[in-house]
């Protein structure tokens, strides 16, 4: 009997319309999400940063949310507030507006209600899309896996606060899609919302770039049209521009050409005492490094070697794994890019598992095996760090050392 139900189920769950598949699968993925919070929240005490039993909204409007909601309801200083040692203090201009003010508007005036609903909302466009991408490359199949697997992931508490990793991930998601089809007009609108949304767009064009030159020295093979080298060039350089031009509104704005450069770096004197006072590219991993192995006991130079070896494997990973190369060259191509983004201006701390959401097409290689066991065991390792995260991140967070 229960065999005969569960053959029902089986061939009811195949004769389903993907795209209601892809909807169930996240549906769930968020109640399961909305019972850790819980959870957390249940379990929370006066230590944590969020006191004694904080409802859902607390959790939802915590750590940088309240960014994005300061730039929706106040805008961005046009005086950089100092210490008093003169050294640039954190603020606003850390935080793009479009999702902020994209929540304002969707809330009808409520931020609160129209950021979760713009985050849950992007959240399942972006696995329709993240399905899009990777089903020509892995199959129906293994694609619907990673769905499952990047709605369920670590990160995935993201679709339900106030932060822009969403939104940035759908748009994202979509910009490679486009590049990876070659149909590159929709670009000259989506990359400008998407620069404005979250930071990494500089990562896309050096993307834009790479995917320029696989496509010259493959022409013989695959024809690159003449119109296809403009566009390439074209939105290259839109990028880039993109990519800088949040660096001069805010130095126009506040009359500090360093506005913006400076007020990233404010969030670094939370874990060096000797911050440079200038940003210098790669150093934040540098000194992230020999901080953490400080505080790990061990000596500077392990925590060179360790962020060499952590380098070395991703590079292994993206080159000569067999399953990542089954997603394709754009794909490796951008996720080699966002890396050396990561690198070169940011520094290592908690959040930085968050920063790696953008990386999200590689979920696809996770899904490669067509082990049953193996594919529900990746899931549960889904869903048991992603309950390890919210209850550091929000049930027991204190400082700085737990920032999702």
């Amino acid at each position: 009997m229960a065999h005969r139900v569960l053959t029902r189920t089986l061939r009811g769950w195949a004769r389903t319309p993907v795209t209601a598949r892809i909807a169930i699968i996240y549906l769930l993925s968020r109640l399961v999400t909305t019972g850790f919070f819980a959870l957390a929240a249940a379990g929370s005490n006066l230590g944590s940063r969020f006191g004694a039993d904080p409802a859902l909204g607390d959790y939802a409007l915590g750590w940088d949310a309240q960014w994005y909601w300061t730039v929706a309801v106040f805008g961005y200083p046009t005086t950089l507030p100092v210490n008093e040692a003169g050294q640039v203090l954190e603020n606003a201009w850390a935080f793009m507006p479009v999702y902020a003010h994209l929540a304002q508007l969707v809330g009808l005036g409520d931020w609160a209600a129209g950021a979760v609903l713009v985050s849950l909302v992007s959240g399942l466009l972006a696995c329709l899309v993240l399905h899009r991408l990777l089903r020509p490359r892995i199959g129906a199949a293994a694609a619907l896996w990673a769905v499952a697997f990047f709605a369920s992931g670590p990160l995935a508490a993201l679709f339900q606060v106030g932060y822009a990793e969403s939104l940035f991930v759908l748009l994202l998601l979509v910009a490679l899609d486009l590049v990876s089809r070659h149909r590159y007009g929709w670009l000259y609108l989506l990359i400008p919302v998407m620069g404005f949304t979250r930071p990494g767009v500089l990562a896309f064009a050096l993307f834009l770039g790479l995917h320029g030159i696989s496509r010259w020295l493959v022409r013989e093979r695959h024809p690159l049209p003449p119109k296809d080298v403009v566009h390439i060039v074209a939105l290259g350089a839109l990028t880039t521009l993109v990519g800088f031009s949040w660096q001069a509104i805010a130095g126009l704005v506040t009359g500090e050409p360093g506005a913006y450069l400076q007020t990233e770096l404010s969030w670094r004197r939370n874990w060096l005492s000797d911050p440079s006072a200038a940003f210098i590219p790669f150093e934040g991993f540098v000194r992230g490094a020999e901080f953490w192995a400080g505080q790990w006991g061990m000596p500077s130079w392990a925590g060179w070697v360790i962020l060499a070896l952590l380098v070395a494997g991703a590079g292994y990973a993206l080159l000569r794994a067999r399953s990542v190369r089954r997603l394709g060259l754009d794909i490796r191509l951008w996720s080699a890019s966002y890396l050396l983004y990561l690198l070169a201006v940011f520094f290592p701390q908690s959040s930085t598992f968050r920063l790696l959401i953008p990386l999200t097409p590689l979920a696809g290689a996770l899904a490669v095996p067509r082990a049953r066991a193996y594919r529900w065991g990746v899931l549960l390792v889904c869903l048991l760090l992603q309950w390890v995260w919210i209850l550091a991140m929000y049930g027991s967070a204190q400082t700085y050392w737990q920032v999702p």
